[in-house]
């Protein structure tokens, strides 16, 4: 079992930043591939960016490349995400996810890659 708990969520103007972290509980964090995903009110979850294992392989959705960066300390059990130039289209709850299966790089934007999400963390980005 892996608890996330997700925080560095708030209130920022357009183009500013945000650092989102994710703590997971557990002794073998460095098993997991992560990700983030966001949900806006009134629309369905979407992912956001994903990183493997040892953090080396990262991916991202095109709307947010170039600004958001993920990584990952296994040695704090924790996963972040860098966000830059925030738009106001990036207001959403964003949640962290683990997952255990090893079919990351072919499904590593869909959510049934991941076994345990955090309870998220609110962004809210104002124009």
């Amino acid at each position: 079992q892996v608890q996330l708990v997700e925080s560095g969520g708030g209130l920022v103007q357009a183009g500013g930043s945000l650092r989102l972290s994710c703590a997971a509980s557990g002794r073998t964090f460095s098993s997991y591939t992560m990700a983030w995903f966001r949900q806006a009110p009134g629309k369905e979850r979407e992912f956001v960016a994903a990183l493997d294992w040892s953090g080396s392989s990262t991916y991202y959705a095109d709307s947010i490349k170039g600004r958001f960066t993920i990584s990952r300390d296994n040695t704090k059990n924790t996963v972040y995400l860098q966000m830059n130039n925030l738009k106001p289209e990036d207001t959403a709850v964003y949640c962290c996810a683990a997952g255990a299966s090893p079919n990351f790089y072919t499904n590593y934007p869909r959510s049934r890659q991941y076994d345990y999400w955090g309870q998220g963390t609110q962004v809210t980005v104002s124009s």
